[in-house]
C-alpha cells in the first residue's frame, strides 16, 4: 500500500504524518506500506521545520533528511490512498485526479474529537508545544485510519470464508 500525505508547505504536517504512519505501520507489523508527502505549494528541496524536527526525533521519528515537494499527478498516481491535512489538500489532489481515493486526516478521528471536522491546524510558525499538538493529533488520527484497514481487513477475511 502507497500512503501520500499532503499540506501546504510540505514542512510541518505531512512530513510528521509520513513518519508518524511508517511507525505505525511498523508497529503493526504491516511491512508492505510504503509513505510519502507533499504540498500543495511546496518550494522543493525545503528541510522539515525546526520544531518539527525536534517533536519527531523526541518521539523517536526522524525527519532530519526531509525535503519538501510539490503535489504532483506522479505521486498521485503513485499513491493508493491520499490524505489531506485540511479538505482544501484534498480538494487539491482530486482536482488532478478525480477517481483517486482521497480523504482529509480528521476523518480518521474519534467522531466526538474536537478537532474531528476542520482538519489539522497548520503549526507553521508555532512553538514546539503546538507541533507537540500537532504530532499527538496526528498519531491519533493515524491509529484511527490503521485500525479501519485492520477492520476491513478483518470483515474481508471473515467475509471471504476462509
Amino acid at each position: 500500500m502507497n500512503l501520500l500525505f499532503v499540506c501546504t508547505g510540505n514542512i510541518c504536517r505531512s512530513p510528521m504524518a509520513e513518519v508518524i504512519a511508517r511507525a505505525e505501520a511498523g508497529a503493526r507489523g504491516w511491512g508492505e506500506v510504503s509513505c510519502a508527502s507533499a504540498g500543495t505549494f511546496a518550494f522543493p528541496g525545503q528541510p522539515a521545520s525546526g520544531p518539527g524536527i525536534a517533536v519527531a526525533a523526541a518521539h523517536g521519528l526522524d525527519l532530519a533528511e526531509h525535503r519538501s515537494r510539490e503535489l504532483s499527478l506522479e505521486l498521485l498516481e503513485w499513491a493508493d490512498v491520499i490524505i489531506g491535512m485540511e479538505a482544501s489538500h484534498a480538494r487539491a489532489a482530486a482536482r488532478l485526479a478525480p477517481d483517486a481515493a482521497i480523504h482529509v486526516m480528521t476523518d480518521f478521528l474519534p467522531a466526538d474529537h474536537e478537532r474531528s471536522v476542520g482538519g489539522v491546524p497548520d503549526p507553521y510558525g508555532g512553538d514546539v508545544e503546538t507541533y507537540e499538538e500537532t504530532r499527538a493529533l496526528l498519531r491519533l488520527a493515524m491509529r484511527g485510519f490503521f485500525d479501519a484497514l485492520d477492520e476491513d481487513e478483518r470483515g474481508g477475511r471473515e467475509g471471504s470464508g476462509s
